[in-house]
């Protein structure tokens, strides 16, 4: 393999279609939802939908603000069904980074010509992590180009933050993902932990909405660390944007040393 950044151009090259398809499917869910909320919020019917569910569910799905345009996009799906697309889109890059790559005997190759581990590791974030940012950038713009016809009074740097807060999410999944593959070289481990790791998060959040003896438990949950001060209407909570960013990073570099503390399964 030559030139500058051969992983990482491969693994762009070859997954372009996945990323279109990922990315029409982002398109497809803000055009059904968001213009919604026009018809939807003016007369009181959401209000109206909302009062009639439990006040836990409310809670945990965060419609308790699905009132308000900036909630609604927030809840419907920043929170919610975005965070679940990306989420598996991380998932599933994640763990094919390293551990499928090596499951295929890709990896192998690919190392005998020449590529460090290292760069190897890195190339494969750097890769991953791209494809997560288009998605997010393309989420946020869709927002921003649906904001006035869809009434939702959203703040434009408030669409900015909760572009940057998405991705961030879905890359520490990816990353604790591509660490996992890095460590162990199997993919039903690195899809297990990346999901673990989302789903924890989700989990852990929804039940410190419960009580307020189990707050506290937002401190360990990296969905709570972005999202547990609404970034569409009160601004992203930039301390808790470092932390996921920064726990990213950490399980990439761990992903490096991981790599080359290993031989490689044959």
């Amino acid at each position: 393999m030559n030139g500058i950044l051969p992983v990482f151009r491969r693994n762009l090259r070859e997954s372009w279609r996945s990323l279109l398809g990922w990315t029409i499917g982002i398109a497809a869910v803000l055009f059904l939802y968001l213009p919604l909320y026009s018809s939807l919020g003016g007369d009181g019917q959401l209000e109206a939908m909302i009062s009639s569910l439990p006040k836990e569910l409310v809670d945990t799905l965060g419609y308790d603000q699905i009132s308000t345009g900036a909630g609604y996009a927030q809840s419907t799906f920043f929170g919610l069904i975005g965070f679940l697309l990306l989420t598996i889109a991380a998932v599933l890059w994640g763990s094919a980074a390293i551990a499928g790559a090596e499951e295929s005997g890709r990896a192998e190759l690919d190392l005998a010509h020449g590529i460090g581990r290292g760069q190897y590791a890195l190339e494969s974030a750097l890769a991953v992590l791209v494809r997560l940012l288009w998605l997010g950038a393309f989420a946020g713009l869709v927002v921003w180009a649906l904001n006035g016809p869809s009434e939702l009074g959203i703040d434009d740097r408030n669409i900015v933050g909760a572009s940057a807060a998405l991705p961030g999410l879905a890359f520490l999944t990816a990353s604790a993902a591509l660490f996992a593959g890095a460590a162990t070289g199997r993919r039903i481990w690195a899809t297990g932990v990346g999901a673990g790791i989302a789903v924890l998060g989700y989990i852990l959040q929804a039940l410190a909405k419960q009580s307020k003896d189990l707050e506290w438990l937002n401190a360990l949950s990296p969905y709570a660390w972005v999202y547990q001060r609404p970034p569409l209407s009160e601004g992203v909570d930039l301390g808790g944007l470092a932390l996921t960013w920064g726990l990213a990073i950490v399980f990439v570099v761990a992903s490096v040393f991981a790599l080359r503390a290993r031989d490689l399964r044959g």
